[in-house]
């Protein structure tokens, strides 16, 4: 098992200083209130010094009293400094947290997505360790922040006693801290090794209760024994690791806490024979004492506990869930050629794609082409393949083979910002969450003014709607709410979004005919793509072209083109006409090409 020390350093400081460039406003407010905080250290030795030649040797202890006084105060303003940056430490760490929660979210829902297996113990664990991670993160910057305040301010006011005295202080200061640091980066493989060898025991333990019975019926008892014991010595021999470096951490402190006392307290004679006061003797035993020695063996005590749980909790998470890619996807097109598509054209050439490894393509070799400004209406059956169509386009399924493309750019090769300004997808099952109903219908545009967002909702009929909730400053429930308002509400959303890329998959099979007819009317007259995955044979008629998935049998073309070519749809057009409300065709997913295109899609075996 790697340790990795070597390559957590590098990687976790952009990491750990993120958060601090994030919110310049709240780090000056920090530094500021730190400085104040920083006054005892400063001013310790010197009133220290003052109190005692001024005061006490002198016979005069009143004085050396006001002195220490003086020193009472600046304590006391350090003191109300560390209550102001509390807060302040707060404001940095907790959207830290939520960065971190939202990364293994995110993480999560790309792996679901990609088809790839969530452990949901793992992803349980991991959630820990943001906690974890939050907690170590303000310990860290704490004890940072008061050793380089503590510090400095002790060397800068030893510099305003004596300066001699630095020659003797920060020798050992240096080298207690140098070693530490060799030290550190031991313990950090060693705590990493100690954190996966628990990670390796939860998870095999939690694999054999899970199968316990199969396990009994098998006679696979001592195997499983086995396997169990084996983790458990892992994780032993690693924590036993971690322990044996940790009294190391004592003689860190000696050198670089305890050494230049005793160098002092050694050069004392020599330092009052070359004129130096007793009462700058003490002044610099009260920086070493009161600054030097607390400073440090807080640093060492928090970096090789909470900061240690910091770099290798958040290295684990990190590694587990690593950032979305920006700019770099499949091997394939970077970018769309410069005499290629139209910006929002969408195009899909030899995609082939199936629900896993062992099951049969949704499709094989599929190629389908829908111009900027198309309008196409995808039918067929139930189970077809129509709604994983539109998951290839939007980015929420990957291709198995062949290229998915928005304007030349792969969907899974763009960040999620650049992709989600790109095309909306608006699912059979709307997402509305609870809060003010304008919050939900600028969730896409959030600048979006009062006046815009009433402009889509009169667009997408969903006025009458509006006002029965209270209009658009009601807080809503979605409980409350039937499918299809969740479902108006929703259409609104992406007719607010500046996307100029509209996938409609099944998304008004809640509302009636007439409101369905109006929202896609509405959508069609919006500038931009559209593909609508048609939940009545009406969203056809409306289409400018039609793709009709029957099985083997894949036809492309207008609405006439259709009803010449294809029997099913002629079918369903005849019901459609017969019938008034006429026939659904909801159905999950497939594809093939519009706009006339020679397509190769094999029948689709497998459920969306």
């Amino acid at each position: 098992m790697s340790s990795g020390p070597r390559s957590s350093g590098p990687r976790m400081l952009p990491l750990l200083v993120a958060p601090l460039r994030a919110r310049p406003g709240r780090l000056l407010a920090l530094i500021l209130w730190s400085l104040v905080e920083a006054v005892p250290a400063l001013l310790a030795g010197q009133l220290v010094a003052r109190a005692v030649d001024r005061g006490f040797t002198v016979g005069r202890p009143l004085t050396g009293l006001a002195w220490l006084a003086l020193l009472g105060l600046g304590v006391f303003a350090g003191a109300w400094a560390t209550r102001q940056a509390y807060p302040l430490l707060a404001a940095v760490v907790e959207p830290f947290r939520d960065d971190l929660v939202r990364t293994v979210a995110e993480g999560s829902l790309r792996q679901a997505v990609a088809g790839r297996p969530v452990d949901a113990s793992g992803v349980s664990r991991l959630t820990l360790q943001v906690e974890m991670v939050r907690e170590a993160y303000a310990g860290v910057l704490m004890v940072v922040r008061g050793f380089l305040l503590t510090v400095g301010g002790a060397l800068l006011g030893m510099v305003f006693l004596a300066p001699l005295i630095l020659l003797l202080v920060l020798p050992p200061l240096l080298a207690g801290l140098g070693l530490f640091l060799v030290l550190l980066r031991r313990m950090a493989g060693a705590q990493r090794d100690a954190i996966v060898a628990d990670e390796r025991v939860a998870e095999a333990a939690g694999a054999a209760s899970a199968a316990g019975r199969d396990i009994v019926a098998c006679g696979a008892e001592d195997g499983v024994r086995a396997d169990l014991v084996t983790h458990v010595d892992t994780q032993a021999a690693a924590a036993r690791r971690l322990a044996a470096l940790m009294p190391a951490r004592v003689l860190c402190l000696a050198v670089a806490g305890w050494l230049p006392l005793l160098l002092l307290l050694v050069a004392a004679p020599g330092l009052r024979a070359g004129g130096l006061s007793a009462g700058a003797v003490l002044g610099a035993a009260t920086y070493v004492t009161g600054g030097l020695q607390p400073a440090v063996r807080s640093l060492i005590q928090g970096l090789g506990g909470s900061g240690l749980r910091l770099v290798v909790a958040l290295r684990r998470i990190h590694e587990a869930y690593p950032p979305a890619p920006q700019g770099a996807g499949r091997p394939g097109p970077a970018s769309p050629p410069t005499t290629g598509p139209p910006p929002y054209a969408i195009e899909l050439t030899a995609v082939t794609f199936a629900y896993g490894p062992q099951a049969d393509p949704v499709f094989e070799d599929l190629d389908l082409t829908l111009p900027e400004g198309g309008h196409l209406a995808v039918v067929g059956p139930s189970g077809i393949g129509k709604s994983t169509l539109a998951g290839l386009i939007g980015g929420t399924l990957e291709p198995g083979t062949g290229l998915v493309r928005l304007g030349g750019r792969a969907p899974d090769a763009l960040h999620p910002a650049d992709l989600s300004a790109l095309r909306v997808l608006v699912p059979q099952e709307a997402y509305v969450f609870s809060g003010v109903l304008a919050e939900n219908l600028r969730y896409l545009r959030p600048d979006a003014s009062d006046a815009e967002v009433g402009s889509a909702v009169d667009a997408v009929g969903a006025g009458p709607l509006v006002a029965r909730l209270g209009g658009i400053g009601a807080v809503i429930d979605p409980a409350a709410l039937s499918s299809g308002e969740r479902q108006q509400i929703a259409l609104v959303r992406a007719y607010l979004s500046p996307a100029p890329v509209v996938l409609l998959d099944e998304a008004t099979c809640h509302l009636d005919p007439a409101a369905e007819a109006r929202a896609e009317e509405a959508f069609a007259r919006r500038p931009g793509t559209l593909l609508v995955i048609a939940h009545r044979i009406s969203s056809a008629l409306r289409a400018r072209r039609v793709l009709v998935l029957d099985g083997d049998r894949v036809v492309s073309g207008t609405h006439g083109e259709a009803l010449e070519r294809s029997e099913l749809y002629r079918d369903l057009v005849g019901h459609w006409s017969d019938g008034g409300h006429g026939p659904t065709v909801d159905g999950d997913a497939e594809a093939a090409p519009a706009g006339g295109r020679t397509v190769g899609a094999t029948p689709p075996r497998t459920r969306s």
